[in-house]
Parts: C-alpha cells; sequence; structure tokens
C-alpha cells in the first residue's frame, strides 16, 4: 500500500471513532455496558458467518471465472480478490479503487492481465444487473417507509438506482448495439474538444474507442458462456442475499425478535444503494444515519439501537478493510504456466 492509502485507512477508522462517539454522546454509558452484555452473542455470530459466506462466494464467482482461462488458480488467492476489494472500496471515494484493486492482486498472481479484466467484466455486469434488480425489488416493498423517515434522501435513493441502471443499458448497447454506440459516444465526447488541445483529446478518445472496443469482445466471448454466466448469476444471487441478511441477526441478537425480514432485507438493500452515493470513501456519516433513521422503528430502544449500528458498521465496513489489509500482506501463490 502506498502511504497516502495507509494515511487514508487510518483516518478511516478516526473519522468512525468520531461518529460512533457522535452517535453514543447522550447515551448513559453504564447502560450502553449493560445492553451490551444482554446481546446474543450466537446472532452475531449467525451476522458474522453472512459476512464470510459474502466474500467467500465472491471468491468462488472469481475462482469459478478465471478457471476457465487459466490453471491451477487457487482458492487461497481468490480469497485475496474480494478482500483486497473492499480495502480500496473502503478507502476510495464511491469506492472507485475496488476493481484497480482486484486487477493488482490478480496480475500479482501471474494471470494476464487481459484475463484479469474479463473476469472482473463478467463479476461487475452480473453484479450490478442483481443490485438494480433487488433495489427494484426492495423499491416495491420499502420505498414508502424510506420516503416517510428519509424525506429528500428517498430521492437520492431514486438517483442511485437511476444511475445504477444507466451503467446497466450503457453495458448493454455497447454488447447489442457497437456501432450505435461508439457512434453515439464519439458525439458526445465532441465538446470536449473546447476545453483541451487536440492532441490531448486524441488521445482521450482513442482511449474510449478501445475500452468500447474491449468490453465488445469481451460481451461476445462472454455471451457464448451462457452455462458459466447462469452459474455466476446463481452465486451472486444467494452472496448478496447473505449481505442482506446482516442487520436482521443483529437486530434479533438485540432481542427484537418479531421483526419483518422481508422489510428489514429490503430496507438494507436501499442503505446499500445510499451509500454507494456518498462521496466520503464507505459511505461514512450516509450510512451511520441512513441505518439509524431507517431502523429505529423497529430497534425501539435507543441505546440498542446505537449498538446495532456500531456492530452493523464494524461487521460490514472495518472487518472488511482489515481482512483486506491482511489479504494485500499475503505473499500470493504464483500460477504455473
Amino acid at each position: 500500500m502506498s502511504k497516502r492509502n495507509i494515511i487514508t485507512f487510518i483516518t478511516m477508522f478516526l473519522v468512525g471513532i468520531l461518529i460512533f462517539w457522535y452517535f453514543i454522546r447522550d447515551i448513559n454509558i453504564n447502560v450502553l455496558v449493560s445492553d451490551f452484555f444482554t446481546i446474543n452473542w450466537w446472532w452475531i455470530v449467525v451476522a458474522l458467518g453472512c459476512m464470510f459466506l459474502y466474500l467467500g462466494l465472491e471468491a468462488v464467482v472469481t475462482k469459478t471465472i478465471v478457471d476457465t482461462q487459466v490453471d491451477n488458480f487457487t482458492f487461497r488467492d481468490a480469497i485475496r480478490v474480494p478482500l483486497v476489494e473492499q480495502l480500496f472500496n473502503g478507502i476510495t471515494p464511491f469506492s472507485s479503487g475496488g476493481q484497480p484493486g482486484q486487477l493488482y492482486v490478480m496480475v500479482q498472481t501471474g494471470v494476464d492481465a487481459g484475463k484479469a479484466s474479463s473476469t472482473l467484466l463478467m463479476k461487475f455486469v452480473v453484479f450490478q444487473t442483481m443490485i438494480v434488480i433487488n433495489f427494484i425489488l426492495s423499491l416495491i416493498v420499502g420505498f414508502q417507509y424510506v420516503e416517510e423517515k428519509l424525506h429528500y434522501l428517498a430521492w437520492l435513493v431514486l438517483f442511485g438506482f437511476f444511475i445504477h441502471l444507466f451503467v446497466i443499458i450503457a453495458l448493454l448497447l455497447v454488447m447489442y448495439w457497437y456501432t450505435f454506440t461508439k457512434s453515439l459516444v464519439n458525439n458526445i465526447i465532441k465538446p470536449v474538444r473546447w476545453f483541451i488541445k487536440d492532441d490531448k483529446f486524441n488521445s482521450f478518445k482513442a482511449m474510449l474507442d478501445n475500452k468500447i472496443d474491449t468490453f465488445y469482445m469481451e460481451s461476445i466471448r462472454i455471451a457464448k458462456q451462457w452455462k458459466l454466466m447462469l452459474k455466476i448469476i446463481i452465486i451472486t444471487f444467494f452472496q448478496l442475499a447473505f449481505y442482506y441478511l446482516i442487520p436482521y441477526f443483529i437486530i434479533l441478537a438485540l432481542g427484537f425478535d418479531q421483526v419483518n425480514i422481508i422489510m428489514i432485507v429490503s430496507l438494507h438493500v436501499l442503505i446499500f444503494m445510499i451509500i454507494s452515493l456518498f462521496p466520503i470513501p464507505g459511505g461514512t456519516g450516509g450510512a451511520e444515519y441512513s441505518f439509524e433513521a431507517l431502523f429505529k422503528s423497529f430497534i425501539t430502544n435507543n441505546t440498542k439501537l446505537i449498538l446495532a449500528l456500531i456492530i452493523w458498521r464494524l461487521i460490514t465496513y472495518y472487518l472488511g478493510m482489515i481482512l483486506g489489509v491482511i489479504a494485500f500482506c499475503i505473499r500470493p501463490k504464483k500460477i504455473e504456466k
């Protein structure tokens, strides 16, 4: 990791401590400690298990795809990919560092950069598609509730949905209307020429053309592997399902066993979308506010609500970053070519 990344990593933990302090500042510490010792830790273990399954199934997806391209790619190296993704997602705005981080550790293992990019592309297409589908279902169940609790943020949720939907549509355009998409992109970027020199514009245009060409060629290859795609879709479905279930088990651990699992899962899907829109790494601030606002109707004890928030954040955000640092430091086992 670079010095800048290390500083950001430490900073995000310090910011997290400040945010936790903000939420507990008006709470009686004795009550907080007392409620802490009433937690049913078996349900917390289940919540942790869901997070480990989320990471493990993404490793399975990675290994499944890479195994069709190279031999001797071990699960040990496959698990490094989602863990390092968690790390760089957590320390970069809009999770922008996750993809380059995954590419780095795969190339480090000995996977060809082109094949690694192809793997990440397939994962990205399936993951984005599943997020959009899950989000549509969650909107049907929980949007009215979100609108009542978060008001203006509800429209931010919809904005996030349209961004993800736009990404999927753009990918489909490249896959099925290649010529039209390339022409459309070239027309859209024409105004950029007004602000930069011709050589920089030509370089930028060539880079975009190369990206579109690469994606198109890879999409043709992927389309021929429909059985593999189906397998990846099924695994990704369960991967996300385990992640979305985490708050439900945390709420059970705090003694609130009359909650509606469908509503809790739907709200977590919407929180996932909200987090992706906040420019601060990890959606810090927005994630905690959203959780507190949406789940306070289900966790009626304010002290236990804050405990749930802290446990949820530790499991879904900070745990992944810590494991990511460990994975990043582990020496990869080079594949035999």
